[in-house]
């Protein structure tokens, strides 16, 4: 079957929808990945069709607002005003971006899947064929168990579900631009639920795929049967990569290091986040192993014991660490889990509060350090604890097997293919 995937964003937003897309292609299937054009090696280091699409709201990520607001996880009136400004902006750009789609769906598809926060249920409709939104993050679909992990407040159990709610109004914001091209572009008449990526044209629940593991979630899951928690999606690294000479001869010189990246979060003050790494892994007595990102981290000499590398392929790297401290993506978080690693979670925004919390309460992770309280000595009080707990260091073990057995790509692909 030829499967349509589109998604949008960072990296993080990308990699998974690519394992997915490899996962099709060894089962015999007939994949394409639309993604921004800058994220094509994910798809073409493994011969996989890729379709380009705009940049769209990547364009503002080196916005100074925007990064202050990010520092901030929005809060306050002035983050609020923030983010208003960014969704006013980013609309013209997601109308590009969604041009972008409907173009690449002219080629037609079997199956479209899609992140939920692109409406690529309309492609499907006018395709006639079926939608599957695939999820990174347990914010889409409600559930008791726990309050949606992108609403910053504390609530009563009682408004678990209801706290879903806004996720539903955010996608209303680009209503507007999605009948504008259901209109122009696709040929499809206005009706009732045509927004609701949880539901069919006629009204039926859609086939839900999550892509995280159901072992880091709270207990008491009441998801429809509808929803399948397959296990985190993962890519593994390209057929033809090998380390640098470098990073090799750093990896056999010594003690397992520390791994420290925050991917593409970066905010107002990479070079303060810098410093307080470098104290804090002197303060701890780590080798360690700093992956730069996207900016969020920028360090000026540096001792003998510290690596600098743009990235390295997860699932080659982080065995291979001592501790894995990141900001808490779901990408990053689920391949830290997967390598069976004690983590050291320093959240900026989003849902990655959510995961920081879950890893802890796993005992895999110490306390959360949220970025915008990071300080030497706390960091390098967690990374010691994450070195040297041989309690940490066997759950994050256990707690690894039983990622590693999910095998989150193969069961999605089954459930695709029971679908046609």
């Amino acid at each position: 079957m030829k499967v349509l995937i589109l998604t949008h964003g960072t990296r993080g937003d990308v990699q998974p929808y690519a394992a997915l897309a490899l996962a099709l292609k060894r089962a015999g299937h007939e994949p394409v990945l639309g993604a921004p054009a800058a994220m094509a090696s994910l798809a073409t280091s493994h011969g996989i069709a890729f379709a380009s699409l705009h940049d769209g709201p990547n364009t503002l990520m080196d916005d100074p607002d925007i990064r202050q607001a990010i520092d901030t996880n929005y809060r306050g009136l002035r983050g609020k005003k923030i983010a208003l400004q960014v969704m006013r902006r980013s609309k013209p750009l997601m109308a590009k971006v969604f041009d972008d789609m409907a173009d690449v769906a002219e080629a037609g598809a079997d199956l479209v899947v899609h992140a939920p926060g692109i409406p690529a249920q309309h492609f499907a409709e006018r395709l006639r064929v079926t939608a599957v939104p695939a999820t990174l993050q347990p914010v889409w679909v409600p559930t008791r168990a726990f309050r949606n992990p992108m609403l910053p407040v504390r609530l009563p159990r009682a408004l678990n579900r209801a706290s879903y709610l806004p996720i539903k109004l955010l996608l209303r914001s680009f209503g507007g631009i999605a009948d504008d091209l259901r209109k122009r572009r696709l040929g499809l008449p206005r009706r009732r639920g045509r927004h609701d990526v949880l539901r069919r044209p006629d009204g039926g629940p859609v086939t839900v795929l999550q892509a995280f593991s159901r072992h880091v979630l709270p207990d008491g899951l009441d998801y429809p049967g509808w929803v399948h928690t397959t296990g985190f999606w993962f890519l593994p690294a390209p057929p033809d990569w090998v380390p640098s000479t470098e990073l090799a001869a750093f990896l056999e010189a010594g003690q397992a290091p520390v791994y420290v990246g925050f991917g593409s979060m970066a905010g107002t003050d990479p070079e303060r986040v810098g410093r307080v790494v470098a104290e804090a892994v002197q303060l701890a007595g780590v080798r360690a192993v700093l992956a730069s990102g996207w900016g969020g981290i920028r360090m000026g000499d540096l001792p003998d014991t510290v690596f600098t590398l743009d990235q390295a392929p997860h699932d080659w790297l982080f065995p291979r660490m001592a501790a894995i401290v990141h900001h808490g993506g779901s990408g990053t978080t689920g391949a830290a889990l997967a390598a069976g690693r004690p983590q050291v979670v320093c959240p900026f925004v989003a849902d990655q509060p959510f995961w920081a919390a879950r890893t802890h309460a796993a005992g895999v992770a110490p306390q959360p350090q949220p970025q915008r309280r990071l300080t030497p000595d706390g960091l390098a009080a967690a990374i010691r604890q994450a070195t040297t707990d041989p309690a940490m260091t066997a759950a994050a073990e256990d707690l690894g097997e039983r990622i590693r057995a999910e095998d989150g790509t193969g069961r999605a692909v089954k459930i695709l293919e029971s679908l046609l």
